[in-house]
This record gives C-alpha cells, structure tokens and sequence, in this order.
C-alpha cells in the first residue's frame, strides 16, 4: 500500500491549535476580521509566508549556483516594467 503524501498548505482537514499572542494583536485581529473571520486570516497569513519563505530559499539556490543577481539589471527591469522610457533600450 502506498504512503499518503502530506497534505500541501491550505489542504487537509482543519484542526485547532493553541498559539500564543499578545493581546494587542488580538484586538487588532478581531477588529479587523471578527471573531469568527480569524482563523481564515491566520491561515492566509501563514500560507502568504510560507510562500515568501520558498521564494526566499529559491533566490538562495540560484545565487548559490549562478551567483549574486546584478542590481543594475533589476533596476532597469523594473523601469521597463514600470514603463520609464528613459531606461536603456538594451538593458531589457
């Protein structure tokens, strides 16, 4: 018989844990959400992390093999994503 793989975030069945915040937090949670939209937004927080954290850890694996990425070259990617013209034609 075959293992099961382990559910991906955001799939599998739901089930309480206890975490621990500061009641600051709380209150601005549940001013924002309610009390029952809470968990919903945990869970979006975490999956959004999660997520950064992957991207973060295949940023490293890729300058680890190529190299630290060349700023100037984000730089003038950004400003042909943001439509400047005055970038240089041939650094897209």
């Amino acid at each position: 018989m075959a293992a099961t793989p382990d559910p991906a975030p955001g799939e599998g069945p739901v089930r309480p844990v206890s975490v621990s915040l500061h009641e600051g937090t709380i209150a601005a949670l549940k001013a924002r959400t309610g009390k029952r939209g809470m968990s919903a937004y945990v869970e979006a927080l975490i999956q959004r992390q999660l997520e950064r954290d992957r991207v973060r850890e295949l940023i490293e694996d890729a300058e680890t093999e190529h190299g630290p990425v060349d700023q100037a070259a984000v730089e003038a990617k950004r400003a042909v994503l943001r439509g400047d013209t005055a970038g240089s034609a041939d650094a897209a």
